[in-house]
């Protein structure tokens, strides 16, 4: 984990930046951006709102960032929508949050369809209500034969849990005599994590200005590039997203050589 870089609201206002003046590479566009969407409870709190109207508006970005990373020819947008750890919030935002899903794809499939952009998740999908469940797979299912943008919902996710759950299953082939220990490394490793048909995140964005991982992707985004913003995620939007990709492309990826 190298690089990282945090904007200021104080010092620059993204809403002003147009992509011409922020002048992004098309022609370097990461293939995959992760999100760590933050800041939807505080962006509610400093308009005296309930938290959960903060989540609404939260996934009115999520709209907004995906046409924009389509249309930029990002491949994939993995966002992080709700952690193991996000049970332990009151139960009345747990249902709101469990909800939302449901809400968001029956809006947003139709356009989701006339973009090509094809649904996944990642996480420990079986453990989440059957009506958030339902509207998930119906998604993945009526958009699985696009081939545009790949949306991933990080849900019920937790980067620790992944590694542990992995690690249970290749021990499991082992006492099966189905592996050896010579053939356990790092790419049949992946083979048993959630996002083994998705390559890792080139750059990883973090809203709301706090700076830490808060368990997500913590295998794969072992050489991403971190860009840290002081934006509240309903906040944030397409010239953000420009300016991270524009950071991203300044710098110089060596993965550990010169």
């Amino acid at each position: 984990m190298r690089h990282l870089f945090r904007f200021k609201n104080k010092t620059r206002n993204h809403s002003n930046i147009t992509s011409n003046d922020l002048n992004i590479d098309k022609q370097n566009i990461p293939e995959h951006i992760a999100i760590i969407m933050d800041g939807n409870g505080r962006w509610a709190k400093q308009r005296k709102m309930p938290r959960i109207k903060g989540h609404y508006e939260g996934m009115q970005t999520v709209k907004k960032i995906t046409r924009h990373a389509s249309d930029l020819g990002v491949k994939y947008l993995t966002l992080y929508a709700f952690s193991t750890e996000n049970w332990t919030r009151p139960t009345e935002e747990v249902n709101y949050l469990m909800k939302l899903p449901g809400d968001f794809l029956s809006t947003f499939l139709p356009e989701l369809m006339e973009k090509n952009v094809r649904v996944e998740t990642i996480g420990f999908i079986d453990a989440l209500p059957e009506h958030t469940r339902k509207a998930v797979l119906e998604a993945i299912e009526k958009t699985k034969n696009n081939t545009g943008l790949t949306l991933v919902f990080a849900l019920n996710y937790g980067g620790k849990k992944e590694i542990v759950a992995a690690v249970q299953m290749i021990a499991d082939l082992y006492k099966e005599n189905k592996v050896t220990l010579d053939d356990i490394n790092e790419t049949t490793f992946n083979d048993y994590l959630f996002t083994k048909n998705i390559p890792d995140p080139e750059l990883l964005i973090r809203t709301s200005g706090e700076q830490r991982l808060s368990n997500f992707l913590i295998w794969q985004s072992s050489y991403s590039e971190f860009v840290f913003d002081d934006t509240l995620w309903p906040d944030f939007n397409e010239n953000n997203l420009e300016q991270a990709i524009k950071t991203y492309q300044e710098r110089h990826r060596r993965f550990g050589g010169l």
